[in-house]
């Protein structure tokens, strides 16, 4: 069963890479409105992270496909290889 989550509860939570880079700060969602997926996250990058100060920013924020998480918990903890743009 899937666990459900109030997107409040996932503002301004830490995303980290699975190697445990810091790469940022969940800042919103972008919501699929036929299927009410998660579709991406709009993320304030960490600029000390190499990589998150690599990738294209739209704004300064960056956009991380929600495929790419693989658990959510005190952090959102996201597969780096997917990332990479």
């Amino acid at each position: 069963m899937a666990k459900y989550l109030i997107a409040r509860q996932l503002s301004g939570k830490k995303l980290v890479t699975n190697e445990g880079d810091d790469f940022g700060r969940l800042v919103d969602i972008e919501v699929n409105e036929v299927t009410g997926k998660i579709e991406s996250m709009i993320v304030e990058p960490n600029l000390d992270c190499e990589l998150a100060s690599k990738m294209k920013k739209a704004d300064g924020m960056i956009h991380v496909q929600y495929e790419s998480v693989l658990a959510v918990g005190d952090f959102i903890i996201v597969e780096k290889r997917n990332m990479v743009n």
